[in-house]
């Protein structure tokens, strides 16, 4: 461990040198890669500088103890003083997901429930942009259909960082657990008759990827245009502004209609065709490595049930983690965190696990 540890800290020495060369300076791509190496590498460097402190503190309490009994009563908080930054260093070399400084490309579509599913989807979209407006995320609506009692049948969010984010607290890191079945128990606007009804929307969180990283053959695609439609008339183009692509390789659809220009919706279409593809990727590469197939695909599983929000007792329910609580409200207006690191921190144990078995 301590090996690897070294290792890193050499590498973030080097970067550090790198990021003064003119020759990176003057190159942004180059710079921001070696920005966002740096940014990673520091809080395992601060864990080892502490761990060799500890280290180093114990070593000199155990020489002085013979000579002097207040040294040796020092041992027992030194020794545990140590084991806690062995344990925070072996956390922070964990293998790293290398999608998670990403921002995101998140869809949330209405399931079975009809007018009540579509509504909920309406206030999933509202917690995860409440959730991104308290921490400091940007968010863009790329395209939306719309329910006739306001909730939406499906919409496409993009989440996006404000510059580099700090390990673990990029949207990928932090949003990737919330791809799944979403379950909602409550009485819905339609029911007369007080009754608490089921219903579920999906969301799927992908990565979003960069045009130079995803290559898309013009040749591969079929794009239609079309007029936009909303419910009741409303967001009704006399244009035909919505875009429709067709990635014939792989059969994927996607369509975009929410703005009024044609190239507008065309980038933002192309922008999630992107995206779908990287996941694609992912999801080869995941079935290829088990290991990490083990702790990481249930993540982003939008077949699986992972959490159900019950309204008549205000409880909010993880199924994955486990964990509750009775502050529904507050899950909705975007107080998210508790919830999802719950979720971060079952995959941490397992990829801890996962190491510990080798």
């Amino acid at each position: 461990m301590i090996e690897s540890a070294e290792v890193l800290v050499a590498e973030h020495a080097a970067l550090e040198r790198a990021m003064g060369d003119p020759a990176v300076a003057s190159d942004p791509d180059r710079l921001r890669e070696a920005n966002q190496r740096y940014a990673a590498l520091g809080p395992v460097v601060a864990a080892h500088r502490a761990w060799r402190t500890a280290h180093d503190d114990l070593g000199a309490a155990r020489e002085l103890a013979g000579e002097d009994p207040a040294f040796a009563e020092e041992l027992p908080a030194l020794e545990a003083a140590v084991a806690a930054a062995e344990d925070r260093l072996r956390r922070l070399l964990v293998p790293r997901d290398p999608e998670d400084d990403r921002d995101v490309i998140l869809e949330v579509k209405a399931g079975e429930g009809g007018e009540e599913s579509a509504l909920f989807a309406g206030d999933l979209l509202r917690m995860y942009l409440r959730h991104a407006e308290r921490r400091g995320w940007r968010t863009e609506v790329l395209d939306a259909t719309e329910s006739d009692l306001g909730g939406y049948k499906d919409v496409r969010v993009s989440v996006k960082s404000r510059g580099a984010a700090a390990p673990g607290e990029a949207p990928w890191a932090r949003l990737k657990y919330e791809g799944g079945v979403h379950r909602v128990q409550r009485v819905p606007v339609t029911e007369s008759q007080g009754r608490i009804h089921t219903s579920a929307a999906g969301v799927w969180v992908m990565p979003e990827a960069e045009e130079v990283e995803v290559t898309i053959d013009a040749g591969d695609l079929r794009i239609d245009v079309f007029r936009s439609s909303g419910p009741g008339g409303q967001s009704v183009n006399t244009t035909d502004s919505a875009v429709r692509i067709t990635h014939l390789p792989t059969g994927l659809v996607v369509s975009c209609q929410n703005e009024k220009s044609q190239l507008q919706n065309r980038e933002a279409a192309l922008r999630v065709l992107r995206a779908r593809l990287h996941q694609m990727a992912m999801d080869e590469r995941h079935a290829a490595e088990s290991d990490a197939r083990a702790s990481q695909v249930r993540t982003v599983d939008r077949s699986e049930r992972i959490r159900t929000y019950n309204f008549p007792e205000n409880r909010v329910s993880d199924h994955r983690t486990g964990y509750k609580a009775h502050n529904l409200d507050a899950v909705l207006d975007g107080d998210l965190d508790p919830v999802v690191q719950s979720a971060v921190d079952a995959d941490e144990a397992a990829r801890l696990a996962a190491i510990s078995d080798r």
